[in-house]
């Protein structure tokens, strides 16, 4: 069954296994997002280690309906008018549900909504309404301060539009994962930040009770920290999807030869006490962004006073499918054991 609302397609569908994502591509022609051919080990100071072992996680218990395609927000990008597009997952239990808003990988490059869908479902499951988003990235010139503005619209038109989706406006967290990471720690730091809202809905809060990073981003200067100098050179090179998301496309500086732009696109930067309560996941082989920035992030939050945990996943690679083309270094992140930690944080803070 599925029918045509006023903010998009709703599809119903009968209880079954967590589905697939369809085949996303991965970065655009000439575009490279450089994989590091040596790690460092990583540090589990301050961390609790996952062994990624035992079951993949299930689905099938609950009915989801998806409603896609809604249009959050009509920002400009490459000098025209963009709708930025959103697919809501909501389980049909009774009562508003707590809001989780899903942010993608994709190296500051691209921004695929479909992605991960076994995941988000299997958060969908456990009693939440759950938004994949789309955001500006370097393919539209756009830079972290519209990727940023991105979410808190998302999250400004939901809140707008709870009562008739179904959502508890008051309970809402943020879950990203790699370049989606790194927008969920911003969006979290940056509570009560007024630079950072745009756009519509602009008397509802952005403000989220959670954050849910997942191997991303933080500190840019250092995020090759762990890798070979090569891999080094290639991230950190003018022009590449970490510098172009920072200064813009046709700019030739680099987060390493300006600290102050790099601190302004720093989470850190912004942390007080307004701050979202977050955990952080690493796997200590990551190949794409360095385990240790992880470490960095959690050391800021522990400074600022703002409850936070880090997990290191055991053996687990950068977990961004489409980058990695890898269906098992996806599947550690898929466990029991790894989405169980997510949904127990979650239900700790959204749940009460």
């Amino acid at each position: 069954m599925a029918s045509t609302g006023a903010l998009g397609l709703v599809a119903a569908t009968a209880a079954a296994d967590c589905p697939a994502s369809p085949v996303t591509p991965g970065p655009p022609p000439g575009t490279s997002i450089p994989i590091a051919k040596t790690v460092l080990p990583a540090s589990t100071r301050s961390s609790t280690v996952i062994v990624p072992n035992g079951p993949q996680i299930q689905c099938g218990s609950t009915q989801v309906i998806t409603r896609q395609d809604i249009v959050y927000a009509s920002p400009t990008a490459g000098g025209r008018q963009v709708d930025l597009k959103l697919d809501l997952q909501i389980p049909q239990t009774r009562g508003p549900k707590p809001l989780v808003v899903y942010i993608t990988g994709g190296g500051f490059v691209m921004a695929d909504k479909r992605g991960n869908l076994a995941q988000r479902t299997y958060i969908a499951e456990q009693g939440y309404a759950v938004a994949s988003i789309e955001y500006r990235t370097t393919r539209t010139g756009s830079t972290y301060r519209d990727g940023v503005a991105d979410v808190k619209s998302a999250i400004r038109y939901l809140r707008a539009h709870a009562g008739e989706l179904g959502i508890d406006a008051d309970k809402v967290a943020v879950w990203g994962q790699s370049a989606g990471g790194y927008l969920a720690s911003m969006t979290g730091a940056t509570n009560g930040r007024a630079e950072f809202e745009q756009g519509d809905n602009l008397d509802r809060s952005s403000a989220v009770q959670a954050v849910v990073d997942q191997f991303g981003a933080g500190d840019l200067a250092r995020i090759a920290d762990d890798f070979d100098a090569e891999t080094r050179a290639a991230i950190l090179a003018p022009g590449t999807s970490v510098n172009a998301y920072v200064f813009g496309p046709d700019s030739s500086g680099t987060v390493v030869t300006d600290p102050a732009a790099n601190a302004a696109a720093d989470p850190a930067t912004y942390l007080s006490r307004s701050s979202a309560p977050t955990v952080l996941f690493h796997g200590d082989s990551d190949r794409i962004i360095s385990s240790s920035q992880s470490l960095i992030k959690l050391d800021a939050l522990r400074g600022k006073h703002v409850e936070s945990a880090r997990y290191l996943v055991k053996g687990a690679d950068h977990g961004d499918l489409p980058i990695l083309n890898d269906p098992e270094a996806a599947r550690m992140w898929s466990t029991q054991k790894v989405m169980g930690t997510i949904t127990r944080f979650l239900d700790r803070k959204l749940q009460g």
